[in-house]
């Protein structure tokens, strides 16, 4: 392409070597006069005056002969970025922010109403049991989330890496009032929901039936979304009612009649409300007695272990005699089956054709406890490899669920190309269009002696109907990454299941099969949800979000729009959009309004629904926002290094050196926040004070013993901008110590630095970006040693 745009760029760009942009635009020609182009075959501006452009995407560009030079530019201030987030929030919570962590989160929703003294009790101690036994060790959880609910009300949330703060906090929790029956279930969760990182484990006691139903769309929205699994412990009900009515009289002993005098359980129909959430998200819905809740909760206490999969998961309803059949390979260990369902019974066959019934509570596979409608088998593996079946035999519905502890297992997302100059994909939010095709984004761990062989979408109805996708090799290391081509989606919910092989590196046996399966259940729709908006608004400012109702086979009709979001923010929105055959889309706009006192950093999840006449199909787009005051301090604090002292003979252990510096974050400044020791084993002091400017001085005082000869300070202002100031002391050769008497050098050789550091990697394309997700959300949900 021609080459007379450089010419164009502002000679005071050129001279400072600013970086600039191209003009950029796929459907028309039009750009501001003497504005440069992007280039490139895409850009329709790149033939109008000044012509050419300026990109260097790759070495066939424009510039393509500095696709390096800008490449390592691009990575250097990404790296830098990631540097400076870093430093602002300290290597544990940078660690949390990114995904990576070697343990899961303990996330608690519990009912506080007056007949849940019980279950708060045992919710203590089984948060106790895990906090106690995993402190100190990899398998800490990394945060901790605990969302109370009642009626009227619901929260706070309550979120910390804290152990002892997340024990004061469930400590405290009392059971108290209630009034009516049902409570304020769903809007908990979905406040958990939206806390909690991708693929965590949240645990709901309660006793009463959901008062919120409206939000059952949503939280399966947020379900599917976040890849969580909900599992609910659900209590007793006929006594929490009699206990609510005494309450309610002062303490009488009038009892509340149960519905028909016979069931001591909660309504079947309120039950199945939360027995459906579990389904879809491969969680489980356990009815159990208050005085054996204590029995029932060993199923959290499995759910914390580290490097947990799923083998299989399978629900029927209504139920039926059925085989079921899943593959147990050598990583795996710490089996556990788990049934749930009335009136069952079921038979375990190992691979060398051994079984056991429901009848045996110990026999030669394991053992089998039951309460209430959870059966719990702890499987013996122990050379046991191979295929397992088990056969379940109920008129009721019914689930199965088989997980244990492997290095292998997979994380997906799905993901959707898109055109222009780079070629890249992005995630695609939302349900899957019914008999559409769909690409999957598949990271795989277990090293190098994993092999993927098929990845398939499972209908979740029992069909037995399986569509097997087409397998792209992205490299990747731990696994690898894949993209995983489905030509058509199943109709209604179904599961995604990976199947392989695994060579066993202590052994020289054959390679071992292996089958995993994500826990969620995913939907179809007919319908599309698309919505964009600013990722951020100001406190006490509203936001408009655009959204856009389709149907994937172009008919027509209405529709019922909801909009929630889950701090409680004003909004308004249509409660009805309709779409004329042939037009193929209708149009509304959400708004929303952040008080004035919201906290700045307050995050918010917009989920915008739209519903089909007669709930038939649902859709959904959800966006998540960010309330963040407007910023004016850019500039990172300044450090200025005022001595360093120094005594260091050849016995480093018995000497030491000292560091003063004054940081100061400029007259327009924010102020410093907090000073943190990134690398040194010495002492930190600091102290305020008031600088000959009238300036406010954060005066630093560091000694160290001579062994330890540098110190890395990272100073954060109260705007987030982040400072580093690096000191170090060299060896004072030939000096004489005494033991009355100690002599004391001088040493200029600390040097004042408030940068970052740079260091290379691969260019961070989308792609890359969202293997990058995918892998860190796998560290999270199997916690695998780093």
């Amino acid at each position: 392409m021609g080459g007379n745009c450089t010419d164009n760029i502002l000679p005071e760009v050129l001279l400072q070597g600013l970086l600039t942009s191209g003009y950029f635009n796929l459907f028309s020609s039009n750009k501001p006069a003497g504005k440069c182009s992007h280039g490139g075959s895409f850009d329709r501006t790149s033939g109008r005056d000044p012509e050419g452009g300026i990109n260097k995407d790759d070495v066939g560009s424009s510039h393509g002969h500095l696709h390096h030079t800008a490449a390592d530019v691009a990575i250097n201030a990404t790296m830098e970025l990631l540097e400076d987030i870093r430093g602002a929030a300290g290597d544990k919570d940078f660690l949390r922010l990114m995904g990576i962590t070697q343990s899961s989160v303990l996330c608690f929703v519990i009912d506080t109403t007056g007949s849940m003294s019980d279950d708060i009790t045992e919710a203590k101690r089984v948060s106790f049991s895990i906090i106690d036994s995993k402190r100190g060790t990899q398998q800490e959880p990394s945060s901790y989330i605990l969302v109370p609910f009642n009626d009227p009300g619901f929260g706070p949330l309550i979120t910390t890496t804290n152990a002892d703060i997340f024990k004061q906090r469930i400590n405290a929790l009392t059971a108290s009032g209630g009034g009516d029956i049902p409570e304020l279930c769903l809007s908990g969760l979905q406040l958990a929901l939206t806390a909690a990182p991708p693929f965590s484990e949240i645990f709901v006691f309660t006793d009463a039936p959901a008062k919120d139903t409206a939000l059952k769309s949503t939280v399966t929205a947020l379900i599917e979304s976040t890849k969580s699994v909900v599992t609910f412990m659900l209590t007793d009900n006929l006594r929490s009612i009699r206990r609510r009515r005494r309450r309610s009289m002062g303490g009488a002993s009038a009892v509340w009649p149960s519905q028909g005098g016979a069931s001591n359980r909660m309504a079947q129909s309120d039950a199945q409300l939360y027995r459906d959430l579990a389904q879809a998200s491969g969680g489980q819905a356990i009815e159990v007695t208050k005085e054996d809740l204590h029995r029932a909760t060993s199923v959290i206490e499995d759910a914390s272990a580290a490097a947990q999969v799923t083998v299989l998961q399978e629900v029927r309803s209504p139920g039926k005699a059925e085989n079921f059949s899943f593959t147990v390979d050598e990583s795996m260990r710490n089996l556990n089956a788990y049934i749930t369902g009335g009136s069952l019974s079921f038979t375990l066959t190992s691979p060398s054709g051994v079984s056991q019934s429901n009848s045996e509570a110990s026999g030669p596979l394991g053992t089998i406890q039951t309460v209430g409608n959870l059966h719990r088998i702890s499987l013996t593996t122990h050379n046991n490899t191979g295929l397992w079946e088990i056969s379940l035999n109920s008129l009721e519905s019914y689930s199965l669920k088989v997980i244990g502890q492997s290095s292998v297992n997979f994380g997906y997302h799905f993901v959707e190309a898109f055109g222009g100059a780079h070629g890249d994909f992005g995630l695609k939010e939302g349900r899957p269009l019914t008999g559409d095709n769909i690409t999957l984004l598949v990271s795989v761990t277990g090293g190098d002696s994993v092999t993927v062989t098929a990845v398939a979408l499972i209908e979740a109805s029992g069909s037995g109907s399986e569509v097997n996708g087409t397998l792209q090799s992205l490299g990747g290391t731990g696994g690898g990454d894949f993209l995983v081509t489905v030509a058509r989606v199943p109709q209604g919910e179904f599961v995604v299941r990976l199947r392989g092989e695994s060579n066993s590196a202590t052994t020289k046996s054959s390679p071992s099969l292996f089958q995993r399966q994500a826990s969620t259940q995913i939907k179809t729709s007919s319908i599309s949800v698309t919505a964009q908006a600013d990722s951020t608004l100001e406190p006490g400012s509203t936001i408009s979000v655009p959204f856009t109702v389709a149907m994937a086979n172009g008919t027509g009709g209405a529709f019922t729009v909801r909009a929630t979001n889950d701090r409680g923010f004003t909004s308004s929105f249509p409660a009805r959009v309709s779409i004329v055959t042939g037009e193929g889309a209708a149009n509304g706009t959400v708004t929303l309004t952040a008080p004035a006192s919201t906290p700045s950093g307050t995050d918010v999840t917009l989920t915008i629904e739209a519903e089909s006449a007669g709930a038939a199909d649902l859709n959904y787009a959800i966006l998540r926002l960010s309330v963040v005051s407007k910023v004016t301090d850019f500039s990172p604090p300044q450090c200025g290094v005022v001595s360093v002292s120094s005594n260091c003979p050849d016995d480093c252990s018995a000497s030491y050196w000292q560091l003063s510096a004054n940081l100061t974050d400029g007259a327009n400044g924010t102020g410093i926040d907090r000073v943190t020791l990134r690398q040194g084993n010495g002492t930190l002091n600091t102290s305020t004070e008031v600088g000959t400017g009238g300036e406010n001085v954060t005066r630093v005082e560091y000694s160290a013993t001579c062994c330890s000869k540098k110190v890395e300070l990272v100073v954060v202002d109260r705007a987030g901008n982040v400072g580093v100031c690096l000191g170090s002391v060299k060896d004072s050769v030939g000096v004489v110590v005494s033991s009355t008497a100690q002599a004391s050098v001088t040493n200029t050789t600390a040097v004042p630095v408030v940068s970052t550091t740079s260091t290379g990697g691969p260019p961070l394309t989308l792609s890359l970006y969202l293997r990058i997700c995918v892998m860190l959300s796998l560290l999270l949900w199997n916690r695998v040693e780093l």
